[in-house]
């Protein structure tokens, strides 16, 4: 149970941390292009895609029209649109392409990663830099000199630290949003689903 507790107390440690790197500047530009949008399209893969689903979904409760990316329901993206991609290493594949083919189509592209400097932090209007161990780190063979600087995200599995950290921040941002729109938690619960 003693690893279980450390994990917990590592991913807390993490998030709580994470707030510090975040600048106020680049998130109201993320706002902004999601207000402004005629639609917002999510992609992640793996466990990201799941905090974008998760995200999708609180934006279509604010009323803001929102699709996720490989969904058959989901249009082509344009010009008016943009894209919301989520990557900690900022290189996997079908999330950099997505962005690629969005930014050719003249949509606006926003992603969270925790490398800024990736291919898709450099297609980005407004990457967030998001704190976190990627799988790539997973297999980092310097894991003294991490505990030594203290850092304890080894103790949470491949991405954990940064799906969980874009998920709390994620839903902060909601929360900035319904403030901004005028929107109660009663209009969200308004378009909430009701067939399930």
């Amino acid at each position: 149970m003693e690893q279980m507790k450390s994990s917990i107390n590592a991913i807390i440690d993490n998030i709580q941390s994470a707030e510090k790197y975040l600048n106020d500047e680049d998130i109201k530009k993320f706002m902004d292009v999601i207000l402004s949008s005629e639609n917002v399209f999510v992609v992640g893969a793996g466990r990201s895609g799941l905090v974008g689903k998760a995200f999708a979904m609180r934006l279509m409760h604010l009323g803001i029209s929102a699709y996720v990316v490989g969904e058959t329901i989901t249009p082509a993206i344009n010009k008016d649109d943009a894209i919301f991609a989520i990557s900690g290493s900022g290189e996997t594949n079908t999330i950099v392409s997505a962005a690629k083919t969005s930014k050719e189509r003249g949509a606006k592209v926003l992603s969270f990663t925790s490398y800024v400097e990736s291919s898709l932090g450099k297609l980005s209007d407004v990457s967030i830099y998001i704190q976190g161990r990627t799988k790539a780190e997973s297999n980092d063979k310097n894991y003294l000199k991490r505990q030594i600087d203290g850092n304890y995200t080894s103790l949470t599995p491949l991405g954990t630290a940064f799906e969980l950290t874009s998920l709390v921040f994620l839903d902060g941002i909601i929360a900035q949003l319904m403030e901004e729109m005028g929107e109660t938690e009663s209009d969200l619960k308004n378009r909430h689903a009701v067939l399930e």
